[in-house]
């Protein structure tokens, strides 16, 4: 009966009875087409009303989105590189992203997520990770094209490893005939946050609104100090040399005002949203440099939940 089903679809594709027969379909099928579920404004709404301070990724992050899914036949799967300091919401954006895409969320099976800690923690064994990496991926898209792969704390991943994803990455792989352009892969460091904050710092010191930095404003600086970086997992990275980065998305480092956003959000969330006070104490005990103006907070919003516990 299984067999049968994908081209009983197919033929009732353009008539009101393909819901019925999808959902026949998906009840005996592990397709993760029947659990893909994208959702771009809801997407957007999440990125607006969770993420501070950080309109170049939110606008980034959607728009590429939006184009890669609107995209039938994409011609290379979407790549983004996420980098900023700590605390400023990489890790979130990719969870939003993973939540939007699947209607089964972040415990979708075909959501993958790795940290180099938990399962690449030994430097010397770097030609045995290669292996299992490229296994794994390779075996998860051919199970499923629209495969998700989140890597994050690249800064600690060991050198060379991600560059078995190079052949994964370009515009022409197809392997057992399932298509590997219309994967989404997701790298997540703090590596180039030091030219992300330097940029920053100048255009305020000038006098400019921080929503006026572009995306031109960082691409290349952020590509160069990430590619040069020896802490960086993309250091002299092939894939950064051979352009299969769609996108760097930059993360600003967060003010006061952003923080004291969080702190809010995480109270109303307990219940408590009225509670100034605490709104108020957790952003004036937080550490904010430099030192000459305390313009942005060294953590940004990494340690909120805990200081919200010790003033509540």
């Amino acid at each position: 009966m299984l067999a049968v089903l994908p081209a009983l679809l197919l033929l009732l594709s353009s008539r009101p009875a393909c819901g019925v027969f999808q959902k026949l379909y998906c009840s005996f099928s592990d397709s993760c087409d029947c659990d893909f579920k994208p959702s771009i404004r809801d997407l957007e709404w999440d990125l607006y009303k969770n993420v501070f301070g950080q309109h170049l990724a939110q606008d980034l992050v959607s728009e590429e989105v939006s184009s890669f899914l609107l995209n039938k036949s994409p011609d290379r799967p979407l790549v983004l590189s996420f980098h900023g300091s700590s605390g400023t919401g990489k890790t979130l954006v990719s969870t939003l992203l993973g939540n939007h895409l699947y209607g089964s969320a972040m415990s979708s099976p075909f959501v993958h997520q790795f940290v180099p800690t938990l399962h690449f923690p030994s430097a010397e064994l770097v030609a045995q990770y290669r292996e299992e990496l490229k296994s794994w991926v390779k075996g998860n898209l051919t199970a499923c094209a629209r495969s998700v792969f989140i890597f994050d704390e690249m800064e600690k991943m060991p050198a060379g490893l991600i560059d078995v994803l190079e052949p994964f990455l370009g515009p022409s792989h197809v392997v057992f005939r399932t298509n590997y352009r219309k994967a989404i892969y997701v790298f997540i460091s703090t590596a180039g946050k030091e030219a992300i904050h330097r940029l920053v710092l100048e255009n305020r010191l000038a006098g400019r609104d921080r929503d006026e930095i572009k995306p031109s404003d960082l691409q290349e600086v952020v590509q160069q100090s990430v590619y040069s970086n020896k802490t960086s997992g993309l250091y002299l990275s092939s894939i950064i040399q051979q352009n299969l980065i769609t996108r760097f998305v930059p993360f600003l480092p967060l003010t006061r005002t952003h923080v004291e956003r969080c702190v809010r959000a995480q109270l109303c969330q307990r219940g408590s949203c009225n509670r100034d006070d605490v709104v108020e104490a957790v952003g004036g005990d937080m550490t904010y440099d430099p030192a000459e103006g305390l313009y942005f907070s060294t953590t940004g919003c990494k340690t909120v939940a805990a200081k919200i516990s010790f003033f509540l």
